[in-house]
């Protein structure tokens, strides 16, 4: 039961029960009062606990948003990239999110803490000082009627009319005071109810307000995180793939690393001991370097480094070998030690020691003078060997592609997992033995028979598209498919995808054809098999593009292979259908120098005659001439015996054509600063498509600089100046090098180079170098 309601009529009679309903009353209004006052108390701690969490949730967010992944390579797909930039969204996320707590704090203060002050210190406040006044007039009241009753009875007429009328006064007085205080008790009970839960509920709908927010929040967020797990799932399939390359390329190298050395400009290197001699007192010690040679140049270099010692390099020796002998056990307490002599050193001979017998003859053998006709083997490069299968592209090829096709999309289209699900592998070498055997292969009916399962059927064609001697789209082509996919836009790489297609042999685009058009229909189906265009890259790029060397570095661009089929199978009809556009630049094997060139250029234009170059065929409108003529169709095309053995671009004719008005063939990173001088003349589309071509990262490390690999922006007013976003970067050799001209600089390797900018000429940078600045080759550094 609740509080008993005060009558008016009860302050008249002022009787107990009415006293302990009063009492009751009070009580309940002292337990309120304690409420609320823990109630803010709790508040003020909520709104403390609010801030400290904003202030977590914004440091969190900082650290998400200061952190940046770094990548293997020259690029990232735009999965990686869509990765990578999901730190900062999810920072912003937060951010956007804390502001939000922000405000709810603030309405806490305003809508709760507030509110309830002002009702607590106003109405529970006052009914306070109203207790106080009738508690004092209960006193003075019954005190003054005792003080009456005690007067004498024989006090005169007047005296006893005079106590009795201040007693009636007094009175009076109480039984007002105490009306007026029973109207505030009752009062103040029902005005509680609105006055403490009216905040309470404005402090629920900030709430209210702040999930609502992040509720929108989250859902404007949902399209980018359905988006990023797709680019996770990407990414995370393609890693899968790569991880199994690597590791088999890490068996084959551990079987036999002497077979897999890396091709480099240096005949052999290697860690060596060189004895450093000291005065007598002190002997002479052994200290580990880190020691190159050329044998085209004789120059020997050798650089102090120890790993114990934090892997700090020493400064660097380099000097021409003149000879090189075997040190006797008799006249020296070591093993595998020998000596070496240099035209321009001092000190000679320098006594080395070798980790082996075998390191010691290695280096005695190379290093030789009169052994200068020898061939490396330390540059045998790991090449792809020839499938030793008998598939072919042939017409027996063909046959095996389509009855394997007609029998997946008849019997299988719709398995989970198709092309991923491996079957077991002796039953695929037998039908693909089967197949390939031109007498066997009519009487197989795959669509058929239920001897061959779905999964044998298809293990069995990517068997046959990875035995042919060479993959589908070819080693020539294999670097030309990837650097598109690598920049640009989406639509800039379906026009050089297509453009590359039409390039490939005609038996080599007509399986192609088939075989990504039999894709896409898969691809339509993947509700059901789960094989959406992304899982099929992931199946089908190493199947249809491999690198002719096995690298590490090769395998990292396996990704790029997986997006070239991406695109293939999502513009299938566009690719394979209509032919590419006619104005796209088509990589040659021939180049002239473009007008004005700089003299840095033509002194070493025979030095870069030597060495394959990616050149560009444009047939470029120019705004004064009527040129509508189709393209030349008699361009030479160059000699393939000078392609190096190690690189799939297309080689350096000894003999160009004569340029004309309507078809120039330019240097790719001549083009750029010829362009920009020449803005009118050519289409924009061309420009943009050449400065992609030219962000991508030279293989070669040979000493003649390769085609630029960091971009050449230009201002808006068409200046060759490169623009300020390029400018004042820091970059370390990771080649050593000697000048072959004054204005060059030397350097070994670790070396340090302070505002790094663009040179003029293509292919070389110029830095700052213990305070020379000079030239370096782009392709001896990495930038920091």
């Amino acid at each position: 039961m609740g509080l008993q309601p005060l009558e008016f009529s009860d302050c008249y009679l002022d009787s107990p029960w009415f006293r302990e309903r009063i009492r009751a009353h009070e009580a309940e209004l002292e337990k309120t009062n304690k409420f609320i006052k823990e109630l803010l108390k709790d508040g003020k701690n909520l709104i403390a606990a609010t801030k400290n969490l904003s202030a977590a949730q914004r440091k969190f967010a900082h650290s998400l948003r200061d952190f940046k992944f770094e990548f293997i390579g020259d690029a990232e797909t735009d999965d990686e990239r869509c990765i990578d930039a999901s730190l900062r969204e999810f920072s912003n996320f937060l951010k956007n999110l804390e502001e939000q707590r922000e405000i709810l704090a603030l309405s806490v203060t305003e809508t709760l803490i507030k509110p309830l002050e002002k009702f607590r210190k106003e109405q529970l406040g006052a009914v306070k000082e109203e207790k106080k006044k009738f508690d004092k007039e209960t006193e003075k009241n019954y005190s003054f009627l005792e003080k009456h009753l005690n007067l004498s009875a024989r006090k005169k007429e007047p005296q006893l009319l005079e106590a009795d009328y201040q007693v009636e006064q007094n009175r009076k007085h109480f039984y007002e005071l105490s009306l007026e205080y029973v109207c505030k008790l009752q009062e103040i009970q029902e005005r509680k109810k609105f006055e403490c839960v009216e905040p309470v509920l404005s402090f629920f709908q900030g709430i209210f307000t702040f999930y609502h927010q992040g509720y929108e929040l989250a859902k404007d967020f949902n399209h980018y995180k359905m988006a990023l797990q797709i680019n996770i799932q990407n990414t995370r399939n393609r890693f899968e793939g790569t991880r199994s390359e690597v590791e088999e390329l890490m068996n084959k190298i551990r079987r036999n690393p002497q077979e897999h050395k890396r091709a480099n400009q240096f005949t052999i290197e290697g860690y060596l001991y060189v004895q450093e001699k000291r005065p007598a007192p002190f002997g002479s010690s052994w200290v580990k370097h880190y020691c190159m040679y050329r044998k085209e140049t004789k120059k020997f270099t050798m650089i102090p480094f120890e790993h114990r010692s934090g892997g700090k390099i020493g400064d660097g020796d380099v000097f021409l070998l003149t000879c090189c002998t075997k040190r006797n056990v008799d006249t020296i307490d070591r093993r595998f030690c020998f000596d070496i002599e240099a035209a321009d050193r001092s000190v000679t001979p320098v006594t080395m020691q070798a980790f082996s017998e075998e390191d010691r003859k290695e280096t005695q053998l190379f290093s030789s003078p009169r052994l200068l006709g020898l061939s490396n083997v330390s540059q045998s490069r790991v090449l792809v060997t020839p499938r030793p299968s008998g598939a072919q592209l042939d017409k027996i090829g063909f046959t095996i592609l389509r009855k394997c096709i007609s029998a997946v999309e008849t019997r299988g289209i719709n398995d989970q997992g198709l092309y991923r699900v491996v079957g077991v592998s002796s039953k695929v070498q037998r039908l693909l033995s089967l197949l390939i055997d031109a007498k066997t292969c009519s009487e197989i009916d795959l669509e058929n028979s239920v001897d061959w399962e779905v999964k044998t059927i298809t293990s069995a064609m990517k068997q046959y598209l990875r035995s042919l001697p060479e993959p589908l789209m070819t080693y020539e082509l294999h670097r030309e498919f990837i650097i598109p996919a690598k920049s640009g836009s989406p639509e800039s790489r379906v026009n050089a995808i297509h453009f590359l297609v039409h390039k490939l042999p005609e038996k080599n685009k007509e399986m192609l054809d088939i075989l990504v058009k039999h894709l896409a229909n898969v691809a339509d189906h993947a509700k059901k098999n789960l094989m959406t265009v992304a899982n099929l890259g992931v199946v089908f790029g190493p199947t249809l593009m491999r690198p002719q060397e096995e690298t590490v570095a090769a395998i990292m661009d396996l990704k790029f292979q997986n997006i070239v089929v991406e695109i293939l199978i999502e513009n299938h009809e566009k690719i394979f259908k209509t032919l590419p556009d006619a104005t796209f630049p088509e990589p040659i094997s021939m180049s002239i120098s473009p007008p004005n060139v700089p003299p840095r250029q033509s002194r070493r234009q025979g030095q870069r005659n030597k060495r394959p170059l990616a050149v560009y065929n444009l047939c470029l409108e120019l705004d004064d001439v009527d040129n509508h003529s189709p393209p030349r169709e008699d361009t030479p095309t160059g000699s393939m015996d000078s392609l190096s053995s190690h690189s799939p671009t297309p080689a350096v004719s000894s003999s160009p054509p004569e340029p004309d008005k309507n078809h120039l063939i330019l240097e790719s990173g001549d083009l750029v600063d010829w362009a920009a001088n020449h803005p009118s003349q050519i289409r924009s589309s061309m420009v943009s498509w050449l400065n992609t071509q030219s962000t991508t990262t030279p293989t070669s490390t040979t000493r003649t600089p390769a085609p630029s690999s960091f971009p050449f922006p230009t201002s808006a007013t068409g200046s060759d100046r490169p623009a300020e976003s390029v400018l004042n970067r820091r970059a370390r050799a990771v080649y050593p090098c000697e000048a072959e001209h004054s204005s060059e600089l030397s350097f070994q390797i670790g070396a340090v180079f302070e505002d790094v900018q663009l040179s003029r000429e293509p292919g070389w940078l110029e830095g700052t170098l213990n305070g020379r600045r000079g030239l370096i080759p782009q392709n001896y550094v990495q930038f920091l």
